[in-house]
């Protein structure tokens, strides 16, 4: 059986129905750790620097690397998505030359390496799919031309479902409002209380969301989910006080 055939068979076998069209992409990140030799997958959209977006992941471990990723501020997907050519995280190169992230990955998950691939299609240069191997050199182990060729289906079907989304300057289509990406959301909204609280540029509230989360051990995500809820002051990340926990 080819490789696309198991993908549509996969994609199938986890079909959320048509009253679920925001679960597409975790269906097609689920599809492709099906076919692929990997531990998870991870689907993401990019903006400008920083502004990463997580559409979906196969896993919560995945959907957990990518959010230690954008904690640690640099990584090989987002390396990917900047070059647009695939980029092989073993775990010796994460060492080199992410030591942040490589800190996080293996102090918070089983993962140990990433092969970083950009989608083609109408989200060239904006979407990205990370594959994760618990095997410290997995990320070299994939087949490259077969994970290439899944990102390609996974990019076709999100196309598909672009023509068929109606887009506004207000709304998103639903496949792209993602519950990652609401997440991710959240977290724009706590920098955006940091700017105005402590009056600093939004890239300095960033450096601080991030320094605090990494010395207290969590995401990003989930201190943004604090900040914005209010069991955190923004003062505090000033202070450094996440080094207390």
């Amino acid at each position: 059986m080819d490789i696309a055939t198991r993908f549509a068979e996969a994609l199938h076998e986890r079909s959320g129905g048509p009253d679920d069209p925001d679960l597409l992409a975790v269906r097609l990140a689920r599809a492709a750790a099906a076919v692929l030799p990997v531990e998870g997958v991870g689907l993401s959209v990019h903006g400008e620097r920083d502004l990463r977006t997580p559409l979906a992941a196969s896993s919560e471990v995945a959907a957990t690397a990518e959010r230690l990723q954008f904690t640690a501020g640099s990584g090989p997907c987002l390396l990917a998505a900047e070059s647009g050519l695939p980029v092989f995280g073993t775990e010796a190169v994460l060492a080199r030359r992410w030591p942040v992230f490589h800190d996080l990955l293996v102090t918070s998950t089983p993962l140990r390496s990433v092969l970083a691939l950009s989608l083609r299609g109408r989200l060239e240069g904006v979407g990205g799919m990370d594959l994760y191997c618990a095997d410290p050199d997995g990320a070299t182990a994939v087949d490259v031309f077969a994970a290439r060729y899944v990102a390609e289906l996974v990019a076709d079907h999100l196309d598909g479902a672009a023509d068929w989304s109606v887009w506004t300057p207000t709304e998103a289509p639903a496949w792209v409002d993602t519950p990652d990406a609401r997440r991710r959301g959240r977290l724009w909204m706590a920098v955006g209380m940091l700017t105005l609280a402590l009056e600093v540029p939004a890239a300095d509230a960033l450096a601080l969301l991030r320094g605090y989360a990494y010395a207290a051990g969590r995401t990003a995500d989930d201190v943004a989910a604090d900040l914005v809820e209010r069991r955190l002051a923004p003062d505090r990340l000033r202070t450094g006080a996440g080094s207390e926990h």
